[in-house]
């Protein structure tokens, strides 16, 4: 098989997964929730073959059609290449559907890319891993992940208390493969995606091996349960819900009800050094590629948009709302900057494996909070605009329209049905249901901003980003003994620093 259309797609759903939404069985072909979802992620599949030129390349082995997501990156023109395509499948949702399968294939490849991690256990497992890749190319899986802990007691160690036995597990060993018991969070696009693939987010210490467990498997697979969350995709015309008619990707807590995991799906089993290593060996530099591209995409969409609020409402030469639209596109510009300078200055990562700059990690730690001023901004510049909104339909009523076309206008002449459909695609994106699930994805789908500024500051202290304070004293004490002065000379509070190595970058 090549390439997948969205026709492919969607049959390859039609498999006997267990998905339940709230108290209900469903099958997530059939159930009317789900239609927009299902129709949302066929369309991002047919819209790789329509530009084939950004999305697709030949696959090495076979020469078959593959998606640029999956190739393992190697030099410049790797990073360059799937740039475009990164790019490019974004603009499929303007940056809202945050869980396309490119993200996922990224991941993969990024950890098949660093055999030479996966060299410090037995050689079967990537053995496994690249045959799994191989897999995901010749099918062109839609795969999701599920990272989390299920750390539900914060007052404790994620994976002491009860949070022990929340938390996916190993529980016996077979010869058929391992049995896992527990539950991960969250599983974005999971009841609509082809297969789970578990791997490490945050490391774990010695004594919790049996946690530290990385494989894939279908979610189709007996014992694997999806409990959905509330469905947030609603029956409604593209032109006036231009998202939520179709961007709805769901989310779900995946429970493991002793499932088991054929040994050819097995890719760590218990090597702590292999599990605290690959993430940090690719996560920065391989997949922040994807989520920072699909976020500057979305950051150019918002500003465009609020830049049409402002037309429509003739306030775009108002102070504030220019000193608000000057912000987002100042945070578009900062984006598009880091992604350039992580990609100019990629390199080769450890086994050949070739990924941007690890200061492109820098967006993780903020962009969160600018996509959330966003959602601000626009409701700040639409107010009560967002709420008057009547459908496209409405504008067909021989008796309704009319009037709407008279009391309802856009100002610098923009129709009051413009200036409807420009209201109601502002309210999609920040104040529906599903423009608020996705507000709070934003915020925590690549972790806590806490944690993200936390890790920054150990790779700060870990370069060598230390020593101006000491350097500055340093000055001011030599200067005080040549010239004999009472001072602090010689007096120091810490060890100095190699000035060398002040600033020092990779």
């Amino acid at each position: 098989m090549t390439a997948r259309t969205g026709a492919e797609y969607k049959r390859g759903l039609d498999d006997g997964r267990e998905v339940w939404l709230g108290s209900e069985r469903i099958s997530v072909l059939d159930h009317p929730a789900f239609k927009g979802s299902l129709d949302g992620m066929a369309g991002y599949f047919d819209y790789q073959h329509k530009y084939a030129q950004d999305c697709l390349m030949s696959d090495p082995e076979s020469g078959e059609a593959m998606n640029v997501s999956l190739s393992l990156p190697k030099n410049a023109e790797d990073i360059a290449r799937r740039h475009r395509a990164f790019d490019r499948l974004a603009r499929y949702s303007n940056g809202m559907l945050g869980r396309t399968p490119d993200y996922v294939n990224v991941v993969l490849a990024g950890h098949v890319s660093r055999k030479d991690i996966f060299d410090r256990s037995e050689p079967v497992y990537h053995e496994r891993l690249a045959a799994y890749h191989r897999e995901v190319i010749e099918n062109d899986l839609a795969l999701t992940h599920t990272i989390v802990h299920a750390a539900i007691d914060k007052s404790v160690g994620e994976l002491q208390g009860m949070n022990e036995e929340l938390t996916l597990r190993v529980i016996d060993r077979t010869e058929e493969g391992l049995i896992v018991r527990g539950a991960k969070m969250l599983a974005t696009l999971g009841p609509i995606a082809d297969e789970l693939y578990v791997y490490p987010a945050v490391p774990i210490q010695k004594g919790f091996e049996e946690y530290a467990i990385s494989f894939a498997i279908p979610v189709a697979t007996t014992g694997v349960v999806a409990v959905c969350r509330d469905h947030y995709g609603v029956d409604a015309a593209v032109e006036d819900r231009p998202f939520s008619s179709r961007f709805d990707e769901q989310d779900a807590v995946i429970i493991f009800d002793d499932v088991l995991v054929p040994w050819h799906r097995v890719f760590i089993d218990g090597n702590l050094d292999v599990y605290n290593s690959i993430n940090a060996g690719t996560a920065s530099g391989n997949t922040q590629q994807q989520t920072a591209i699909r976020a500057a995409v979305k950051l150019e969409f918002a500003y465009d948009l609020c830049t049409q609020i402002a037309k429509v409402t003739a306030t775009e030469n108002k102070p504030d709302v220019g000193s608000m639209l000057g912000e987002i596109y100042t945070y578009l510009r900062l984006a598009r900057s880091v992604i350039h300078s992580a990609e100019v200055r990629a390199s080769d990562w450890g086994g050949g494996a070739f990924f941007c700059h690890d200061d492109i990690s820098s967006l993780r730690a903020i962009l969160p909070t600018w996509m959330i001023r966003i959602n601000d901004i626009i409701k700040s510049m639409g107010s009560h605009n967002l709420l008057a909104t009547p459908t496209a339909g409405a504008f067909n009523d021989p008796r309704l329209g009319p009037l709407l076309e008279k009391y309802l206008p856009g100002a610098n002449g923009i129709s009051a049905q413009e200036r409807s459909r420009i209201m109601r695609t502002a309210w999609d994106f920040a104040g529906s249901a599903l423009g608020s699930r996705i507000e709070l994805y934003e915020r925590f789908y690549l972790g806590s901003i806490g944690r993200a500024r936390a890790l920054d500051h150990r790779k700060a202290q870990a370069a060598g980003e230390t020593g101006a304070y000491r350097a500055l004293f340093d000055e001011i004490d030599a200067a005080a003994l040549k010239s004999g002065a009472p001072g602090q000379a010689g007096v120091s509070s810490a060890p100095s620093q190699d000035k060398q190595t002040v600033g020092a970058r990779g």
